[in-house]
């Protein structure tokens, strides 16, 4: 009777024993530390979207077409969030714990579905990772509103933003960050020179010709409306991109504090070599030269952020200042293509470069950044370099091919364009009954 009684009680107690095993398990596995960065990172990341990209680009376009480039990042960002909860994560990263293909992840994590609240990733639980990724899949599309500002029309551009997520943003993700062959290939890409940066500004490219130029392009000046407002957005972006590549060690440590460290000195140095371009040339430096450097500085240490040293930074900053100026102007005043607000000189090239420097700063063969860096196991240069140059070309050629697809398809479903009468009078009374100034 005893040992009848001990076998019942025993196998009562054995499941519940099991759960708190495995729970402290997952309470092992969880790191406070990093986790509260992380929360931290993602809140940051968001920002730039909301409100610092959507400010940023707000006071750039003319006035009349302020709230609708508000409209466009501010819905995005809703828009992107639901695609991401619904397909694009599981697109990007696949089921947690499965083994993923070279190209595209599984359906195992449609709508989070194996996310639960005791899931983790890492250190941190898997439904942080989840959203701190979710608020890179935002950002990315926001970032191509930048090109086709203040023509097109807001049917298409959401039609076009979901396609785009699903077709370009979450395969090319998972290439480099969820398994995939890019990954594998050893690609440096830490925060999205690759992923981010040239997806978004080769889609840009694409769209801006495409839906062709605005209405007196070339023969009207167009001069950004409140500076005031870019200013701004141009803090809260360097702010935030705290989050965006220090976030992207996943933890906080050493190579957290790195990121953030060369992120900022790579964003003086940005600012004020293109400060220094438009002084020399020009007579007179610019309040939109410097946050346009800021940026370019920001977007080209992207992909080497967790990668290279502070003397590193300051030398990528400066190149992109300097490099990126020269790409804008080329874009505008020799090709006359219309990318509104620059986004393929400043983030595509930016990100290209980028992406290229991360190949070589990162070597141990370079004499004072030896040490710098957290890849000193890479001893040659001309190999990283081969590889890092495989994914800007890898990822060029997939985004511009199948960006056109989209947006010859969203064309002839919903038209690209308002007609040349609604440009005229701006997109704020045209497609939203509004005005974002009414003194």
């Amino acid at each position: 009777m005893t040992r009848t009684v001990m076998r019942k009680l025993c196998s009562r107690l054995l499941p519940v024993a099991a759960l708190l095993i495995s729970t402290a398990a997952n309470a092992q596995e969880i790191d406070g530390g990093d986790t509260a960065w992380i929360l931290t990172a993602t809140a940051l990341v968001l920002f730039m979207t909301i409100p610092g990209l959507s400010l940023f680009y707000a006071g750039l376009v003319r006035s009349k077409n302020v709230l609708s480039v508000l409209m466009q990042c501010f819905t995005l960002t809703c828009l992107m969030s639901l695609v991401w909860f619904a397909i694009g994560y599981t697109l990007a990263f696949g089921s947690d714990g499965v083994e993923q293909g070279r190209w595209i992840g599984d359906l195992g994590n449609m709508f989070f579905a194996s996310i639960g609240m005791d899931s983790v990733n890492g250190t941190i639980p898997a439904t942080l990772f989840a959203i701190f990724q979710m608020t890179f899949a935002i950002i990315t599309p926001a970032l191509i509103v930048g090109a086709f500002a203040e023509r097109m029309r807001f049917s298409a551009m959401l039609l076009f933003s979901t396609l785009w997520m699903v077709l370009v943003y979450a395969p090319v993700c998972h290439w480099v960050w969820g398994g995939g062959w890019l990954g594998e290939l050893g690609l440096q890409d830490f925060a999205g020179g690759t992923v981010v940066h040239i997806t978004a500004a080769a889609a840009a490219l694409v769209a801006a010709i495409i839906i062709g130029p605005r209405k007196g392009f070339g023969s009207v000046a167009m001069p950004p409306h409140n500076l005031t407002l870019t200013v701004t957005g141009a803090g809260m972006l360097w702010v935030g991109w705290f989050g965006f590549n220090a976030g992207s060690a996943v933890a906080a440590n050493g190579s957290a504090a790195m990121a953030m460290l060369v992120t900022h000195l790579s964003a003086s140095a940005g600012a004020l070599s293109w400060m220094a371009m438009e002084w020399i040339r020009h007579g007179k430096p610019s309040v939109l030269g410097i946050v346009t450097g800021m940026v370019a500085g920001l977007g080209t240490i992207t992909p080497a952020s967790g990668s290279v040293g502070p003397a590193a930074a300051v030398v990528i900053g400066l190149t992109a200042g300097v490099v990126c100026y020269f790409a804008t102007n080329f874009l505008r005043n020799t090709l006359r293509i219309d990318d509104s607000l620059d986004v393929f000189p400043v983030h595509g090239v930016g990100g290209i470069l980028g992406t290229l420097l991360a190949g070589i700063f990162c070597s141990t063969q370079l004499g004072i950044f030896s040490g710098n860096g957290f890849s000193d196991g890479i001893d040659s240069i001309g190999g990283q370099l081969a590889v890092q140059a495989t994914g800007v070309v890898a990822t060029l050629v997939y985004t511009v091919v199948v960006t056109s697809v989209l947006l010859k398809l969203v064309g002839l479903v919903v038209g690209l364009r308002v007609d040349g009468d609604q440009e005229t009078q701006g997109l704020d009374l045209v497609l939203h009954d509004e005005r974002g100034y009414d003194l």
